[in-house]
């Protein structure tokens, strides 16, 4: 096992830079367990091959952990409710953000924030980034947050709520 390894040391450097990829991708980290064979001999004899791997997987244009850069430019307190396709809730193009946009999951409706402000709502969904690509009636005000829902049953299902509304930096 130690010669085919060290005759394929590009192979292996390879395979191991893809599988560390996706680990990095799917758990946020890297965790790396060397046997106790001679594959371990190979491994520690030619450390660079892990260096090389960690240095590409920091290059990369994927990012691991998307919520640790992001960062919060203020918290406003807000109603939040709900809101689905439907003419009875929106106007004659239900499917037509007020942006221009298709509705779609995670757009949300508010008077007050700009067209495309990135938002997060962390005491009813976490780490979830809205955007803002819709408005609402103007007797709604400005304090007021409508989440888009795909069916009406859905939105009536989430109700009204009262939360902090994190505004993030472009």
């Amino acid at each position: 096992m130690y010669l085919y390894l060290k005759n394929n040391a590009n192979k292996l450097k390879k395979a191991l830079t893809s599988l560390l990829m996706v680990a990095v991708l799917a758990t946020g980290s890297i965790e790396i367990f060397l046997p106790k064979t001679s594959e371990a001999d190979f491994l520690a004899d030619n450390s660079n091959i892990i260096k090389e791997i960690i240095t590409s997987q920091e290059d990369t244009l994927l990012q691991t952990n998307p919520t640790s850069s992001i960062k919060v430019v203020k918290k406003i307190k807000m109603a939040i409710t709900a809101y689905s396709s439907t003419v009875g809730e929106t106007d004659s193009t239900p499917f037509i953000t007020a942006s221009g946009s298709t509705v779609r999951e995670g757009i949300v409706a508010n008077n007050l924030l700009p067209f495309g402000t990135k938002i997060m709502v962390p005491q009813l969904y976490g780490d979830k980034i809205f955007v803002v690509e819709d408005r609402m009636n103007r007797k709604k005000g400005n304090y007021h947050l409508d989440i888009w829902f795909s069916s009406y049953s859905e939105a009536k299902k989430f109700g009204a709520e009262i939360a902090y509304v994190e505004v993030l930096e472009d």
